[in-house]
């Protein structure tokens, strides 16, 4: 049996169906395959896509996992792991890009996605701040504190010093859970109100604290655990 995708009906090949139907048509396996160009001996690229996925348990552990992890899959070696990196890397610019220039940016889905590529491949819990203007426009990005696999210590003095250096008018926060789930600790909760809180006292205002975990985001503000943000503000 010949695995390979050129042997399909054009119609069934994920490159043609992206060109005749647009990308969302495509599973996470079709496009990582377009990616992948070609699988191995024994597999198709996209059968090799599906096998990666159900091996590292979603298409985000995937582009996480190191070359020795996926050099395991024949098929795999330095060549396609340099795609991947590649192709994680230029998404991660292009939201830096949009997160950089973008005027408006109560947007939380752009938020969040561009928190994923910035902390999702931290083996230890890693809190940053992102600073924004009056207008809701990018100041800067910092990750600020660094802790083990499931602690991080937070100076809230040193938070508040960085959000004033850098004339900041909004605050989002973020930390993520490397072995976890994308839920709020109690001690999250208490932490979070008080940087509420201390933002208050210096005119900053805490948009949203956001949590990142391997296949789920946590948003503060879409959980009505921050107050929402006023549009009209500045």
């Amino acid at each position: 049996m010949n695995n390979s995708i050129k042997q399909w009906p054009e119609q069934e090949r994920p490159r043609e169906r992206l060109l005749q139907q647009g990308a969302a048509s495509l599973s996470d396996a079709e496009l990582l395959a377009i990616f992948l160009r070609s699988g191995s001996r024994q597999h198709s690229a996209v059968e090799l896509a599906r096998l990666l996925i159900q091996h590292f348990g979603g298409l985000n552990p995937v582009f996480d996992a190191s070359l020795d992890d996926l050099s395991q899959f024949h098929g795999i070696g330095a060549t396609k792991y340099s795609q991947l990196m590649a192709v994680k890397e230029l998404g991660r610019r292009y939201l830096k890009h949009h997160i950089a220039h973008k005027a408006d940016l109560s947007r939380s889905d752009l938020v969040q996605d561009y928190l994923r590529y910035e902390l999702l491949g931290e083996s230890r819990e890693v809190f940053a701040v992102l600073c924004l203007d009056s207008q809701l426009r990018n100041l800067s990005f910092k990750k600020l504190f660094f802790g083990s696999v499931n602690y991080c210590d937070i100076s809230i003095n040193q938070l508040l010093r960085h959000a004033i250096q850098q004339q900041s008018t909004y605050l989002v926060i973020a930390h993520n859970h490397p072995l976890g789930m994308a839920q709020p600790s109690e001690q999250d909760l208490q932490l979070t109100r008080k940087i509420a809180s201390a933002c208050e006292l210096v005119e900053i205002r805490l948009m949203d604290h956001v949590i990142i975990a391997t296949e789920q985001t946590f948003s503060f503000a879409e959980h009505n655990l921050i107050k929402p943000l006023l549009l009209d503000a500045g």
